[in-house]
This record gives C-alpha cells, sequence and structure tokens, in this order.
C-alpha cells in the first residue's frame, strides 16, 4: 500500500512537473516586448526579445523610422512610407500630423489650426462627444483614436515580423505636456489595436532613461543635473534631469533619475518651419505665373502636398548648406518649378518661430527652480534641433560653451522606452534603473459643506485640497478623509493652479474640470453602525506609471472599543503563536515598537483631522511610500487608514493590530524599560480597537472629454479587426495572383529550354503551351474578379498539368550527384570489408556472419545499380524514369547502416589477451594483498631473491611509441610492472607515497 502511494506521489510531480515545462515552452514563444515611440511625423519601434537586447525595428523598406501616416481608400489602406508617397495622389485619404487631435473637441483651437494648415482633410464631428471625425467619404468616418489604433496596429506587425513571435505588451511614448483627456486617448487607441500598455511613458523621460541607462558607470552619489532640448516636428519640450545613486531597501545603490523641471512649447517644432518655407515656395510659382491667368498653387491639394514634400527635403539640405534649388517637375497643370533658396531666406521666414526657442528653457528652470549654472549639460533631442539656428539660439540661450550631441537624436527615447519595456515585463531580468517622473498639471479636490459660524446662521464654504502638486514625483497613491459628512455629497476633481501656461495654452488645453463625484450610500453606512465612531469618509486616488489618474475606491470607516477576555483566545491561536515564537517568528519588543508607531501616526492623525477645525474639514496624506519606483513598482502597501474588504476579517481577528501597544499582554513589554505586569494582572486583557470599513457607492461624471463607452470601444475595434482582415485577405489574393502569373510565364520560357525540350514530345509542349496561354488570357480578362480560391485552384491545375514534365527534368539533374555518391560509398565498403579480412584470427573483432551481411548487402546494392542504370538507358528520355534518386538514396542508406554498425563496434571492441613474452612482466596480486605479504611473480630465469621491480608509468612493449595503452578489465587491475635494473632502488609504490 505504501508502494503504490509513493508511486502515485512520484507520478504526480512528474505530472506536475510535464505541465509546467509545457507551459515555460508556450510562454517562451512570447516573450518579446515592444515600444513605440509616437512622434508628430515618424516613429520609431524597438523590441526586447530573448537573444536580441534592445533593437530598433526595421520596417517594410528596411528603414529604422516609418512616417506616422495612413492612406485609407474604400477597400485598400496604406502605411508608413506607402501612405506617404501617395499623399501627393490622394491628399484627402493620406492622414497624417493627427495627433495634435488627440483628446481635442471641435472648438480646440489645435483643431483650427488643423484644418488651416491641411484644408484637404474634411472634419466631422461626433455628436455625443463633440469630438472631430475625419471624413473621407460618405461611408467612411474615423476618429482620431481609431486611425491611432491603426498605427499602432502596424507597429506591432512590423515588430511581430522582425520579432518572429506574437506581441501584445507595450511600452508607447507620448509628450510630457499630454493631460489626463490626451493619455486616456492614447490608450484607448491601443485597447482598439489590441495591445496591453504596460505604460505611458513621457518621452522626454524615455529619453533621459535611456541616456542614463547606457552611462550607468558614471552615476554617483553626487547628483548630476542635465538638460535635454527635445524640438521635433510637432512640438518642443525642455528637460531638467538629476541623475545619482541612491540607496534602496529591495536593490541596495541603484542609479536614479528625477525630472527636476519641463518646459515646453506645443506648436514649435520642425512642422512649422516646413510650412513657412511651403508658403514661400508657392509664392515664388505663383509669380512666375504672374499674368498667364492661371490659378493660385495654394488651391490645389495635390501641388501643396507636392510643395510640403519639397519644404521638408529643402530645409534638411539648407541645414549643411548655404543655399539650395528646389525644383518641382509637373507642380500643377504640367508646369515645372525651379527656385533658389537660400539659408538666410529661411531663418528670415521662421524669425519668429526661432524666437520662441529659449522659451521651453526658462518654464523648465522656473518649474525646477534652478539657475543656469547648476546645469552641467544641455543635450540636443529630436530632428528639428538639427537646423543651425535653433543650435545658435539655444546656446546662446543657455551660456553654455557647447551642446551636447552625444546621443541619438531619433532613436533615444524608443530606446529608452524598450528598456522600460523589458524592466515592466516578467520575462526578462534588467538592472534597476529607477525612474521619478513629475507631475505636469496640479491636481486638486474641491468641495462645498454648510458651515455654522455664528449660532443660527449657516452658510457655505467652498474647501481646495491639492491631490498631486505641480512637479510632485508619480506614480503615487493618495488618501483623501472627509471627517465632516454623514449623508451622501458629491465632491469635484480638477485641475489646480495652471498660470505657468500663457492664455493661448490654456485654450488649448481644454477643460480645467476633471470629474464630479457622487457619493451613494455615506448615510446608510452610518445607521449600520450607530455604536461605532466615524473616522471618516476616505477616497483613494492613484496616479499610475502612464500619469493616468483614477479613483480606486471610497469607504466610510468606523471604529469601536471592545474588551477581550482570555477565553476568547482559541487553543489553536495559542498554539500558533507557541510555534511562532519558538521558529523565531514571535512579535519582537523593537516590531511591536514599530507596530506601535504605525498605529499611532494613524490614530494621531485620524484625531487631527475629527478636530473641530473649520479650515480642516478633510485630510489628505499618501496611502503607501510614494513616489513608487517605476522601474519595478511595489504594490501599494496602506499605511492604516483604510482597510480594504478582504482585510476586514483579518482586523476583526487581530483588531487592527492594537495589541502591539499593551503593556498588560503576556510576556510583552509595554514600553522599553517597562518591566511586564504582575501574574495576577496578565489575565485581564484591555480593550482593543475594532476597524469596521463599508464600501460607498461612486457615481462619476467626466467633465473633461467623455471616454468612449465599452460598447464604442469593442465597435471600433471590431472595425479595425475587419480593415485588417481585409487587408489581409487582399495581400494573400494579390499573392496568388502573382504566383499565378510568375508560374505562367516561366513555364513557358521553361519549354524552350533544351533540358525541358529533351524529356518531353512535341505533342506534350503543345498542351502545355495552350493551357497555359489560356490560363493567361483568363487572368488578364477574368483575373481581376477572381477570388482566392479560383486563384489558387487554377494554379494547382497547371502545376499538375507541368507535374510530370518537371519531374523527368528534375531527376535527371539530381542523377549525377547521387550516382556519384553512391559509388564512392561501395568503393568504401568494398574496401573496409576487405581490410576487416585481413584481420589476424586472434584480434579480429567481426563475426564471419557480420562479414557475409556487408558483402551480401555490397553485393546487392551493386547489383541493382547495374540493373536499374541499364534498363533507364533503354527508355525514352520522355517516359516516367525507372532509376529515382529516392530509391538510390534508400539504398545508400540501408548500405550505410551496415558500414557504421561495424564502424561502431570497432571503435568499442577490446582486443583479445595475448600469451606474454619473456620480456613483459607479470601483473601484481591483487590490491586487497597486504604489502609485507604481497609477492612478485618474475619471469622464468630469474632468482626469485631479486630486488622488487618498480611501478613503472608505461607499460614495455616492443610497439611503436605512439601506440595507445592497452584498458585493463576487471575490479582492482592494475598496470602491469617491469624489470628493475639491479643495483638500482625501487621507486616507491602509489599507495606507499
Amino acid at each position: 500500500m505504501a508502494a503504490t502511494v509513493g508511486t502515485q506521489r512520484r507520478l504526480a510531480r512528474w505530472t506536475l512537473l510535464a505541465v509546467l515545462v509545457a507551459d515555460l515552452l508556450a510562454l517562451s514563444d512570447m516573450l518579446a516586448v515592444m515600444s513605440v515611440d509616437l512622434g508628430s511625423e515618424s516613429m520609431k519601434v524597438a523590441i526586447v526579445k530573448p537573444g536580441v537586447p534592445m533593437e530598433i525595428v526595421l520596417n517594410k523598406e528596411s528603414r529604422r523610422k516609418t512616417p506616422v501616416t495612413v492612406t485609407l481608400k474604400e477597400n485598400e489602406r496604406f502605411f508608413g512610407d506607402s501612405a506617404a508617397s501617395l499623399a501627393v495622389k490622394n491628399p484627402k485619404a493620406t492622414l497624417r500630423y493627427f495627433l495634435q487631435l488627440l483628446g481635442k473637441q471641435e472648438d480646440n483651437p489645435h483643431v483650427a489650426l488643423h484644418r488651416h494648415r491641411f484644408p484637404e482633410h474634411e472634419l466631422g464631428v461626433d455628436p455625443q462627444r463633440r469630438t472631430v471625425l475625419f471624413q473621407i467619404s460618405p461611408q467612411l468616418q474615423f476618429s482620431p483614436e481609431e486611425v491611432l489604433g491603426m498605427v499602432l496596429n502596424y507597429s506591432r506587425c512590423l515588430a511581430e515580423d522582425f520579432a518572429e513571435q506574437p506581441i501584445k505588451d507595450a511600452v508607447i511614448t507620448v509628450p510630457a505636456f499630454f493631460n489626463q483627456a490626451e493619455r486616456r486617448a492614447v490608450l484607448q487607441a491601443a485597447r482598439m489595436a489590441g495591445l496591453k500598455v504596460l505604460q505611458l511613458i513621457n518621452d522626454n523621460t524615455a529619453t533621459a532613461l535611456s541616456y542614463g541607462v547606457f552611462r550607468r558607470k558614471d552615476i554617483n552619489s553626487t547628483a548630476q543635473n542635465v538638460m535635454f532640448y527635445d524640438m521635433g516636428s510637432g512640438s518642443t519640450v525642455c528637460t531638467i534631469v538629476t541623475y545619482q545613486t541612491v540607496k534602496t531597501k529591495e536593490a541596495g545603490v541603484q542609479p536614479q533619475l528625477q525630472i527636476q523641471g519641463v518646459g515646453f512649447d506645443r506648436t514649435l517644432g520642425g512642422l512649422e518651419m516646413e510650412l513657412r518655407l511651403r508658403e514661400h515656395l508657392a509664392g515664388l510659382f505663383n509669380e512666375q505665373r504672374k499674368g498667364q491667368g492661371a490659378k493660385d498653387v495654394r488651391e490645389n491639394p495635390r501641388a501643396m502636398a507636392k510643395l510640403l514634400r519639397e519644404a521638408n527635403r529643402v530645409k534638411t539640405v539648407l541645414s549643411a548648406n548655404a543655399d539650395h534649388m528646389a525644383q518641382i517637375e509637373g507642380l500643377m497643370d504640367d508646369v515645372d518649378f525651379k527656385a533658389k533658396v537660400t539659408r538666410a531666406e529661411f531663418e528670415e521666414l521662421c524669425a519668429d518661430l526661432f524666437e520662441r526657442v529659449p522659451g521651453p528653457v526658462q518654464q523648465a528652470l522656473q518649474s525646477a527652480s534652478m539657475s543656469l549654472d547648476e546645469i552641467e549639460q544641455v543635450i540636443l533631442v529630436g530632428g528639428a534641433t538639427r537646423v543651425p539656428k535653433v543650435q545658435e539660439v539655444l546656446l546662446k540661450a543657455v551660456g553654455k560653451e557647447e551642446l551636447g550631441k552625444n546621443i541619438n537624436a531619433d532613436e533615444a527615447a524608443a530606446m529608452g522606452a524598450v528598456y522600460q519595456a523589458a524592466a515592466l515585463s516578467k520575462a526578462f531580468k534588467v538592472k534597476p534603473f529607477m525612474v521619478r517622473d513629475a507631475v505636469i498639471y496640479p491636481i486638486l479636490v474641491e468641495f462645498t459643506r454648510e458651515v455654522e459660524e455664528e449660532p443660527g446662521v449657516h452658510s457655505l464654504k467652498h474647501n481646495k485640497r491639492v491631490l498631486f502638486s505641480r512637479m510632485g514625483p508619480y506614480p503615487q497613491r493618495k488618501v483623501i478623509t472627509f471627517n465632516r459628512y454623514s449623508h451622501d455629497f458629491n465632491f469635484h476633481i480638477n485641475y489646480g493652479d495652471l498660470g505657468f501656461l500663457g492664455p493661448e495654452d490654456l485654450r488649448v488645453f481644454g477643460s480645467q474640470n476633471l470629474t464630479t463625484v457622487k457619493l451613494k450610500g455615506v448615510g446608510e453606512s452610518f445607521r449600520k453602525h450607530p455604536d461605532y465612531e466615524s473616522k471618516g469618509i476616505k477616497a483613494h486616488f492613484n496616479l499610475d506609471e502612464s500619469g493616468v489618474l483614477s479613483l480606486d475606491r471610497v469607504e466610510s470607516v468606523f471604529e469601536t472599543l471592545v474588551e477581550d477576555s482570555p477565553e476568547e483566545e482559541s487553543t489553536l491561536t495559542k498554539l500558533g503563536n507557541t510555534i511562532s515564537s519558538l521558529f523565531g517568528g514571535g512579535t519582537t519588543p523593537d516590531t511591536k515598537e514599530n507596530g506601535t508607531s504605525t498605529v499611532q501616526e494613524e490614530e494621531e492623525s485620524l484625531a487631527e483631522g475629527s478636530k473641530d477645525e473649520p479650515g480642516e474639514p478633510a485630510e489628505l496624506r499618501e496611502e503607501g511610500e510614494a513616489p513608487l519606483d517605476t522601474a519595478q513598482p511595489p504594490p501599494p502597501e496602506p499605511k492604516g487608514s483604510v482597510a480594504p474588504e478582504g482585510e476586514k476579517a483579518a482586523d476583526k481577528e487581530n483588531g487592527g493590530k492594537p495589541e502591539a501597544q499593551k503593556p498588560g499582554d503576556k510576556g510583552e513589554a509595554g514600553s522599553e524599560g517597562v518591566p511586564p505586569a504582575p501574574e495576577g494582572e496578565k489575565k485581564q486583557k484591555p480593550s482593543r480597537k475594532q476597524r469596521m470599513v463599508e464600501e460607498i457607492g461612486v457615481e462619476l461624471a467626466v467633465l473633461d472629454l467623455p471616454d468612449l463607452s465599452e460598447d464604442e470601444l469593442t465597435r471600433s475595434a471590431q472595425k479595425l479587426q475587419a480593415l485588417t482582415a481585409r487587408d489581409l485577405e487582399k495581400q494573400e489574393r494579390e499573392q496568388a495572383a502573382n504566383s499565378l502569373e510568375a508560374f505562367i510565364f516561366e513555364t513557358q520560357d521553361k519549354l524552350y529550354q533544351p533540358e525541358y525540350q529533351e524529356v518531353s514530345t512535341e505533342g506534350q509542349r503543345e498542351e502545355i503551351s495552350g493551357k497555359l496561354s489560356a490560363a493567361s488570357a483568363w487572368l488578364e480578362d477574368e483575373g481581376f474578379e477572381a477570388t482566392t480560391g479560383m486563384l489558387k485552384e487554377k494554379l494547382a491545375e497547371l502545376r499538375k498539368l507541368c507535374q510530370g514534365l518537371f519531374f523527368r527534368v528534375e531527376e535527371r539533374r539530381k542523377w549525377p550527384e547521387r550516382l556519384s555518391a553512391l559509388d564512392s560509398l561501395l568503393n568504401h565498403s568494398s574496401m573496409f570489408l576487405k581490410g576487416a579480412r585481413l584481420i589476424p584470427e586472434m584480434d579480429q573483432i567481426f563475426t564471419e556472419v557480420e562479414m557475409t551481411t556487408l558483402e551480401k548487402a555490397i553485393n546487392e546494392t551493386w547489383a541493382w545499380k547495374n540493373a536499374t542504370v541499364a534498363e533507364q538507358a533503354k527508355l525514352p528520355a520522355t517516359e516516367k524514369p525507372v532509376l529515382l534518386s529516392k530509391d538510390i538514396e534508400a539504398k545508400m542508406m540501408a548500405l550505410d547502416r551496415e558500414v557504421q554498425y561495424l564502424l561502431s563496434k570497432a571503435k568499442f571492441a577490446k582486443p583479445r589477451p595475448r600469451p606474454k613474452d619473456k620480456n613483459e612482466t607479470r601483473p601484481e596480486p591483487p590490491l586487497n594483498a597486504s604489502a609485507q605479504s604481497e609477492k612478485v611473480v618474475l619471469p622464468p630465469g630469474h632468482a626469485e631473491d631479486a630486488e622488487p621491480v618498480s611501478e613503472p608509468e608505461k607499460e614495455t612493449r616492443s610497439e611503436p611509441a605512439d601506440a595507445e595503452p592497452l584498458e585493463l578489465e576487471g575490479p582492482g587491475a592494475e598496470p602491469e610492472q617491469k624489470e628493475q635494473p639491479a643495483g638500482q632502488k625501487p621507486a616507491p609504490r602509489n599507495d606507499e607515497l
């Protein structure tokens, strides 16, 4: 019975191990993570997978960056470079520079700016959310979130093709100035694309992380302040970052970056420069055609798209040259355009833009409360910083000797984001690098309550409590306590003081009101616990790693004092406490003191919040250690303000750990230096606090921008999936059509090649040629309407028709190589057999049956080869051959198997023992014989009283010097001894040393 149980347990363990191994193997196919650096003009995608650390993904054109451009037609879509090339042919259906429309309603200034820049885009309005829609046609309407979802799905396809495995986890970069509505829009777009967003990381933070990771050795305990000036296509962000090493409990001393200050300009970038240059080129073209009655080129969307593309090229060339010639063939009405543009003219066009270059620097310094003297280095990031005038103005503004260019301006953010993705993924272990990002826009809680300033005189007082302060670190959790409410009430979550934004930025920012929170069930919770003391209504807020604010829960907390009697402690609890104390798990005075301080801190804070002070109706504090490290964010540990529902039972059982404060507990000291209570007093236990937590119903009213409902998100995701399936089906059909067309042309060409004509008759070639011509005509006339199945069926029919012809040609190509290999194997096998038969009988290791079997195999193979080759020579070339390459390979495998068997036997065989010669020594007696009684058996002719011989290291035989020593068989066998010359002392034996 015991053996059966043991067997079952072992079987269960092996089964569990097999399941775990299978799970690990399945998970190994989905270990890769990706990052997407979303820019206004282009994006960079990076991946990390086992064996490929931090690699930029190449797109289908083998480029490292991909335009954020989508071309939408009725029956097809194009992305990246393909879509960018179609911007000239179909500008209305080509969507680009749409990121600035995320999270914006129709009355936002950025919507009007987009209409001005790209008048060819027809923008509609979503009646529910008041956001804009791209109207490609009456049937095609897409929101900016859906267009971004298409781009993110395309980026995932690129990453999966590059990684050769599915990818779902991603870190996406967003501009640091994105507010709550814009960040939620990006997350909704990622959900539509089927991506699991590990984090939305600010692009300036990702750049700083990349810079720090590759310079980890240069970071020490001394703070280093570095400024990153990032001017991209659509915006400019200036960031001040402090690098230094800090000591952590989990990982010891580790490097850390902390965002100290951020300044930005939402519209200052390379795109605005290109638009200025485009306007200049359009004016020059109109001037050249003046007096010809021609239309204004600005009214032609295609011509303006061509001019924008040329302006981008000219701007790039002028960064390294003083002047350049702008030229476009057939700009409009088949009229060519050619004009010279100088760098001075370009700088004059953008003079007001260059004046705005120092603005973000001053904002960053002001928000960080720093001066330029505290900045050690200014590093350039972003493509637009390559403009010489930008560098000149910036260098003058920062007062440095030079600007840092020791970072990849285009790929730094993508590399930092993918490092963060690997750190957040459970599949990789990376060196910790702590990241402390900063809140750009402060968030506060506002509420109104009725107060009685004088007897009988009631008034309403409006209160504000800052929840997350400006430049405060995140991710972070906060708890705000409302102490003076015993009925349902409302409070508001809004942005704080945004005075650092200019008037235009405030209009672009949108609504400053985030959410109205309506609480339901407050009064009912008080009625449920009339005997309990209220500790307030606690609202738990979370500003996560993506910078998105959420209200986790709202709870009503009550406390009361209960008395414990000695009989209430169960025997099981006593036994558990005893075992814990035996194994070091008991509560020591030090740990009790720590627990006491935590509870006292909570009680004191609650008591302060309970004081009847008119100016302090609510109390704000952190829920856990904040800020949390974004590299490896630990789960939040509440300090005791609010216990979740799952902890109610533990609180009731342990009493919220108030027992640690009781000086009367058995075997405990109330505090250091206080002796334990007398024996008679130990039986009396003082009262302890018991906490009750009631969940409060929450109803949220989003004020800044209503989120898409779950149904709308599902519909959008299904719409994008349908478009992706259509694209895949279209690609499959195109591949089938291309395969059919290629087969027709290749086969028609082969019919005229000598090797194909040799194995086919004229009639056979005419039949095949006729079928191919008919298929080609069908493909030209009706192929555009044919389905994928029809194309594949037609291809299979033609391949079946040509199968015999191709088979005969392929066999004749293989014959020379296969027959040569067979002849070589037969010759070597015959030589091996001949050598085996020459081995003397006393040394023979092969049996007669084995050698006869090999000889039979050789003879049969020779006979088969000669007979088949002779028979094949009699057949005409147009008939199916009897000499097949697969048969030759089978014969070779059978013969080689016999030879390999004998070779393996020869390799491991041991030679038979031979009779001993006079010159050889005798083997020693067994090792278990004692040294005193050991007797050496000498060869004939030697006296017994001769001196003992020493044990040689090698055996002396009349064999070549390079011969291998023979192995001794049997337990305790030793090498043979050789004769010791007379008069020489014997060498000591190994067991005598």
